[in-house]
């Protein structure tokens, strides 16, 4: 055996054992890491043609592996920014230059110059503007993805377009003989009065008074018409000072249902044409009983929280408790994660080896759960890594030990003509 092969096996080896406790030390370093993805050397034989009647000694080649596929526990926290996957995708986010990246490091907080949600490394999380609508998602790709901002946000005035009213009419209630809201006038009478608030285009609230007259008994109808509040006079009665927003006529059979049009329209003042779903009004042996009363549409509001549901769905809540989309997270995937390339910041590149970008949602296509209020652990288990210290350390001795005799042995060989 050359013993210059035999020093030069001795080195290789050292170099495998040396690259082994790299990859410990940045274990060991990352344990606490969020979304930290555990190393590990692997080694594989480098073997050199041998003749009949000698041997080359070979080396050790050393391939790092990330065990990027494993999944870590996860850390409960107070904040609702902070996000973990529980299954296999990843969060798209993307460096300062635009550069997209994968990672599962969920610790986001909001930047104070941008406002936009930023994870420890400063990568910024990635996701699809839903305020108008369901987004376009390009599935190979982090076309049309925006960054995640959260602060500063005020959510914009929406004018209301639909509502439902539902009511019990008493069916021992007196027709009404006199002129009813419909004319406007100072004589009106009604039967049961209900008021509701909705919003014009400017966000500005108005409230609507509903008057419910009864009519007629054979067959049953009663007259429903609305009034804009801000046209009553100043005691708050009749006559307005306009004419009523809608008025219909309500049927119902001898059973108490409804078989009138099962709906009403009315154009808001400066705002959009309201159209009210009266399916649940009903002509009962009862109380005049509101059971269902909601209009859409807000004011302009700030915001006071954000909310991250499991489906990725970031939503802000202002200051009057309402809930308003504002982005969907979505979750990416590879073919082979454990191929991806890692870079700064415990983000992952894709390769050839690891497949193409894939995009999708959270309880989709086994993409997992996005945990709000949680980040995922790093996989280092420190015992484990502190028995393989020790195991590369003594095999770290055995080499240079190697490499030391194939030295002595060698100066032995050049004392020889002396």
């Amino acid at each position: 055996m050359s013993l210059y092969g035999m020093m030069r096996t001795g080195v290789s080896g050292m170099s495998a054992q040396s690259n082994k406790l790299g990859t410990i030390a940045d274990n060991i370093a990352n344990s606490g890491t969020a979304g930290y993805k555990r190393a590990a050397a692997e080694f594989s034989t480098l073997l050199l043609q041998s003749g009949p009647g000698e041997y080359n000694s070979g080396a050790v080649n050393t391939n790092v592996r990330y065990a990027v596929s494993q999944q870590g526990a996860l850390n409960y926290t107070t904040s609702a920014t902070d996000l973990a996957v529980q299954g296999n995708g990843f969060f798209l986010v993307s460096d300062p230059n635009g550069t997209s990246y994968l990672t599962r490091a969920g610790s986001f907080t909001v930047d104070a110059s941008t406002g936009n949600l930023v994870n420890a490394a400063g990568f910024t999380l990635m996701g699809y503007d839903i305020t108008g609508g369901d987004p376009n998602v390009v599935l190979n790709g982090s076309g049309g993805l925006q960054p995640v901002r959260v602060a500063d946000v005020r959510l914009a005035a929406n004018p209301s377009r639909t509502g439902a009213f539902a009511a019990n009419l008493p069916a021992a209630e007196a027709v009404m003989a006199g002129d009813t809201p419909a004319a406007n006038l100072a004589t009106s009478q009604f039967s049961q009065k209900s008021s509701l608030v909705a919003f014009d285009n400017l966000g500005s609230e108005m409230t609507l008074d509903v008057y419910l007259t009864k009519v007629g008994d054979a067959p049953i109808a009663w007259e429903m018409t609305v009034f804009d509040r801000a046209d009553a006079a100043p005691n708050g009665d009749f006559p307005y000072a306009n004419a009523a927003l809608a008025t219909q006529t309500l049927s119902f059979d001898n059973l108490g249902a409804l078989t009138s049009t099962p709906s009403l329209s009315l154009a808001v003042p400066n705002g959009q044409t309201l159209t009210v779903d009266l399916t649940g009004m009903t002509q009962l042996a009862d109380d005049y009983t509101p059971l269902t009363a909601t209009i859409d549409g807000n004011a302009p509001a700030s915001v006071s929280s954000i909310t991250i549901d499991g489906d990725g769905v970031v939503s802000a809540i202002d200051t009057n408790g309402r809930k308003s989309p504002l982005y969907k997270i979505p979750l990416a995937f590879v073919t082979s994660p454990d191929n991806l390339s890692p870079k700064a910041g415990n983000v992952f590149e894709t390769t050839n080896e690891s497949g193409g970008l894939q995009i999708g949602f959270a309880n989709e296509g086994g993409l997992g759960t996005m945990i709000s209020g949680a980040t995922e652990r790093s996989t280092v288990d420190m015992a484990s890594e502190l028995t393989e210290m020790i195991a590369a350390q003594r095999d770290y001795t055995a080499n240079s030990k190697v490499f030391q005799t194939g030295s002595e042995l060698l100066d032995v060989l050049m004392n020889l003509k002396r």
